[in-house]
């Protein structure tokens, strides 16, 4: 078989495979390449070696059998039997459920996460998205410090695990998502500066120089970011991506990066005739994210919403520190601006930013269903000092407020995993990195952020220890037990409802209404023949619907119809759903 490699900077490259070496040659007809053939299968390991020195991983590796410091291997992505015969699933209607499979299963692998998605299922979600799956040091992490954009880290089970787990999902229904990150490579095991130009000092991001996408050479290494984000696609059949933190890919080209990849998503989607898709995480609050290409923006498919969360968790918890201090002003205000207008910082002064922020999103023009709205992500729960999700200290009937306010707004509803029976395991940072100077590094890193707010270095876990990822896996004995499993039954029934009430699944933003009291601590909104209303305060309130001629389609606790003059008396800590009789 041929291999190849983009190393423009070496004067000799050889390639050492099967236990054989032999010279590579440069690549006429491409600058900066090096190709040769040998004697290779599925399975043969091999790496390259510049100018004599030591032999190296690929950089556009397919698997990292012994991480991502070890030898390459080759991927003969036709010996797997695919099962389903899968025409695809798109966004529009979906609703998505955020995974990590090193801990939604205490064995952590991608097999062991298949077995469970028989509870996806029964949930009624439609997409499961996988966090981070790229080779990193150690066994387990949260996946955001990846080196081979093109592989399967190896304790998940590797490329055929991840087959096994698409397959399955799509015999279930179920749409996958994959979450990858072009905006940093991680520490440790990153070979790629040795081959050539993948970063560039031009720009500086949070993690140090700037992956190239605009300076020298950068044609390459935007080639290889697209080449990757089609692979998961393509030799995988994922059905979409989620793209990290995307207000970091520095690129002051013309045509910008997001743009290119957009466009050969699309062209692959229309080749393979499914639907496939790109969600951001965005901090930008820039509307050209999801605006088509050929009316002027980047064409991706959706963005996650993070004013709606901020907004929504001020107003259940009464936090206001950090980006939380605008929202938590007047947080009903600021949920009914986010549920009919998208985002809340669409131009006006953010505090925790010291200036202006975001842009308006034009309701007529931007369907709802572009933008993710969610209670909780792995980022809010995770980046928490001790990892706590809202079921550490609400009430039941607040968390099912929060799932309502989610899972009935107009945008495309995401959870968390475990979110959905209020799980009492925390979600922790944890690491597992083999250099004892970075884990050190980590270590003090952590409990140094989170002393400046107050916390006590012993209170901040250590992500190098096991027990901290021990402590975040789900436990499977809760769902169906006490108040875990009427949660779980809440969850169930609203999503149930959205795919089957029309009015909920419409994701036109003008025509949702919305009336509140900030004072009283409620606020409802309309969609269709809809009506939504919730109370967050612990006292009863008397909210006025308008509405004489009810009928209950979910509550939290029991209540009964709009009198005829249109108030519906609801409970503390409760939400209901009604419909037009």
């Amino acid at each position: 078989m041929q291999f190849e490699v983009w190393a423009p900077q070496a004067a000799r490259v050889t390639l050492h495979c099967g236990g054989a070496t032999r010279a590579l040659a440069r690549d006429e007809e491409r600058d900066g390449w090096w190709k040769g053939d040998a004697e290779a299968g599925d399975g043969t390991r091999y790496g390259f070696a510049l100018d004599d020195g030591a032999v190296l991983p690929d950089p556009r590796s397919r698997r990292q059998p012994d991480g991502p410091d070890g030898l390459s291997a080759v991927v003969d992505h036709g010996r797997y039997a695919w099962r389903a015969d899968w025409p695809g699933r798109g966004l529009p209607g979906a609703v998505l459920y955020e995974l990590h499979v090193g801990t939604y299963t205490r064995e952590g692998t991608l097999d062991a996460a298949a077995e469970r998605l028989g509870h996806l299922v029964e949930l009624g979600v439609t997409h499961v998205e996988l966090m981070p799956l790229c080779p990193f040091p150690g066994r387990h992490g949260w996946g955001y410090e990846g080196v081979s954009l093109w592989a399967v880290h190896e304790p998940y089970g590797g490329p055929e695990a991840l087959k096994r787990f698409v397959d399955r999902a799509h015999e279930l229904g179920l749409g996958v998502v994959l979450d990858v990150v072009h905006n940093h490579l991680g520490p440790s095991g990153n070979h790629l500066p040795a081959f050539g130009p993948y970063f560039t000092d031009t720009h500086h991001t949070p993690w140090g120089a700037a992956v190239n996408l605009d300076a020298p050479g950068s044609d390459e290494v935007r080639a290889c970011l697209v080449g990757s984000a089609l692979a998961w696609l393509r030799d995988y059949r994922v059905d979409g991506l989620r793209l990290d933190a995307v207000h970091a890919l520095c690129d002051t080209r013309a045509c910008h990066f997001l743009a290119e990849l957009s466009t050969a998503v699309d062209a692959l989607s229309a080749d393979q005739d499914r639907p496939l898709f790109l969600v951001a995480e965005s901090d930008l609050n820039d509307p050209r994210l999801v605006t088509p290409r050929h009316e002027g923006g980047l064409g991706l498919h959706a963005q996650w919403n993070d004013d709606f969360h901020h907004a929504l968790h001020t107003a259940l918890t009464g936090e206001a520190q950090g980006y939380y201090e605008d929202f938590a002003r007047a947080p009903f205000a600021a949920l009914a601006k986010t549920l009919t207008g998208g985002f809340f910082h669409d131009g006006t002064y953010s505090t925790f930013r010291g200036r202006g922020h975001g842009r308006p999103l034009d309701r007529t023009r931007v369907s709802a269903h572009r933008l993710l709205g969610y209670a909780q992500t792995h980022d809010q729960v995770g980046n928490r000092a001790q990892g706590d999700r809202l079921s550490a200290s609400l009430s039941p009937g607040l968390l099912a407020c929060a799932a309502t306010l989610t899972l009935t707004s107009a945008f495309t509803p995401m959870l968390f995993m475990g979110e959905e029976w209020a799980a009492g395991t925390p979600w922790q940072f944890f690491t597992d990195h083999t250099d004892p100077e970075l884990a050190e590094a980590v270590r003090r890193g952590r409990r140094r952020e989170f002393a400046a707010h107050g916390w006590a270095e012993e209170d901040v876990p250590d992500p190098q220890d096991p027990a901290t990822r021990d402590r975040s896996c789900l436990d499977w004995s809760e769902p169906e037990n006490g108040i875990h499993a009427r949660v779980l039954a809440w969850y169930r029934g609203l999503i149930t409802l959205r795919h089957h009430e029309a009015d909920l699944s419409d994701p036109d933003l003008t025509d949702v209404k919305v009336a509140y009291d900030e004072e009283a601590r409620w606020i409802a909104f309309r969609r269709g023949d809809v009506r939504v209303a919730v109370n967050l305060s612990k006292e009863p309130a008397r909210i006025p619907l308008g509405l004489a001629h009810a009928r209950v389609l979910a509550a939290w606790e029991p209540v009964q119809t709009p009198g005829a003059d249109g108030v519906l008396e609801l409970p503390g800590e409760s939400s209901v759903v009604l419909t037009q009789a």
